[in-house]
């Protein structure tokens, strides 16, 4: 019989290695030309891999959870009509047991070089050490070592994949599956209330809510509590669940989460950081988000303060070009740029990632409002692609959506500056010449000191507010 090895592909530019997330397939299942076959995570973001070629499944040789170079088998098909001889292992069956392991003389050469790179930041310097790895199944076979074809012990054992009544894998996305995985939740036992039956987070929730709440009735009150875990790395979910007593847990820092940490040690201890605050009064602005919602102009747009702030900034920028620079170190000089790829933080469930929209300087209200969206809704659903996350000039973090008040933003590599935007309160305001309740928020701004010094920061946070508390300036200052 033929076996063709498929091996993990280069995902990412300067990336050598990836987790992979969720196997789709089982050894004995059928694969076509084209299928995804698993879901991997790089440092950048999570992608789905399709097998090339038709066949059946002759052995996963890596565990979901485990880290693998590029270049490195991870699957190995049965093609050319040689499926029929190849026996339909269980699910739950070790990987060495998948079939009479053949082997295969073929050894990849492993990358030695490592520079992650955070999705939006580009390349930065990092350890080249890396974590333990769990060894392949087939690693005894390929290097002359016999080992018992029996022995479970040998060789990592697999998840079964969930399957409806019927025998159908349930229906839903990648981070749909992930967050199952991360909260302990199989999926066939969800009620779907997708569209086309498709299991949403929505029921994810709901099915976590439900199973804990025999051991912690005021959980069941509160099912965004397990959201919390949404996190926790892919690895942990098997983990047997924290006694209460106890006094610490580990988790593991990786994928976007380690890269995130690294960039941000970086930035704060290369870029000297200056922050100001200004507090305003933005009861306009909130009237005229109000009044744009009912333009039938925009109707279908997603209208919201962020809109307007983002609005805000552009229209700041254009009155102080010099705030949107970047520093080049090699060359000691100052790089001003023409266009603004204006960054906006997203909390997701793998960690802060910061995509961008490209050229926002040129977008009219209606543009950058479906820009926005869009953004919002591929970084919710876990595809956010790389090109979206670099080359950014100018980040905004909305940090008032938590109830925050404030903060001091550290900056991400490469930009100049970051806006923190407060929570937006009905607060006591001298408002001509009376004391009466307006809608009033909190400004923060950080800023690389190399680019721009106190004056220029002060005029471009200044010219923020202005635009905030008095909306009609987006026309007359544009």
């Amino acid at each position: 019989m033929t076996i063709r090895e498929f091996k993990m592909p280069d995902v990412g530019e300067g990336l050598t290695e990836a987790e992979i997330l969720k196997w789709y397939v089982q050894p004995g299942d059928t694969v076509t030309d084209g299928q995804v076959v698993c879901e991997v995570e790089t440092a950048k973001a999570a992608v789905e891999l399709p097998i090339p070629f038709d066949g059946t499944v002759h052995a996963l040789l890596f565990e979901e959870g485990t880290t693998v170079d590029v270049g490195q088998v991870i699957i190995s098909v049965q093609t050319a009509g040689a499926a029929a001889d190849a026996p339909v292992q269980e699910a739950s069956a070790p990987v060495a047991e998948a079939a009479p392991a053949p082997a295969p003389a073929a050894e990849e050469p492993v990358a030695e070089a490592r520079q992650p790179v955070l999705v939006g930041y580009g390349v930065s310097t990092a350890s080249t050490k890396r974590r333990p790895r769990k060894a392949p199944a087939g690693t005894a076979a390929q290097n002359g070592t016999a080992a018992p074809a029996a022995a479970p012990a040998a060789a990592p054992v697999l998840p079964a994949v969930p399957a409806q009544p019927g025998g159908e894998r349930p229906l839903a996305k990648p981070p749909v599956r992930k967050l199952a995985k991360d909260l302990g939740i199989d999926l066939a036992s969800v009620v779907p209330t997708g569209d086309g039956g498709v299991v949403t987070r929505e029921d994810v929730h709901a099915a976590a809510a439900a199973a804990i709440a025999p051991q912690a009735a005021p959980a069941a009150a509160a099912p965004v509590a397990p959201q919390a875990q949404t996190p926790a790395p892919v690895a942990e979910a098997a983990a047997p669940a924290v006694e209460p007593s106890a006094r610490e847990t580990r988790i593991p820092v990786k994928g976007v989460r380690k890269v995130t940490a690294q960039a941000m040690v970086g930035s704060a201890f290369t870029a000297p950081h200056v922050t100001e605050f200004i507090t305003l009064d933005v009861t306009r602005t909130m009237k005229l988000v109000q009044e744009l919602k009912d333009d039938p102009d925009l109707a279908g747009l997603r209208i919201n303060p962020l809109l307007l702030i983002a609005k805000a900034v552009l229209v700041a920028i254009r009155r102080n070009p010099d705030v949107n620079a970047s520093w080049d170190e090699a060359a000691q000089e100052i790089v001003l740029k023409h266009y603004v790829n204006l960054g906006i933080a997203a909390a997701t469930p793998r960690g802060l990632i910061v995509p961008n929209i490209k050229d926002a300087h040129a977008k009219t209200l209606g543009e950058l409002s479906e820009s926005l969206s869009s953004l919002v809704a591929t970084a919710r659903d876990g595809k956010t692609s790389p090109a979206d996350m670099q080359n950014g000039t100018i980040t905004i973090t909305n940090v008032g959506v938590f109830g925050v008040d404030t903060g001091t933003p550290i900056l991400n590599p490469g930009e100049s500056a970051i806006l923190a935007v407060g929570a937006i309160k009905l607060q006591p305001w001298v408002h001509k010449g009376k004391v009466k309740p307006r809608q009033v928020t909190t400004l923060a701004l950080s800023f690389d000191h190399r680019l721009i010094d106190g004056e220029l920061g002060s005029k471009f946070l200044a010219d923020i507010a202005a635009v905030l508390e008095h909306p009609r300036r987006l026309i007359t200052w544009s």
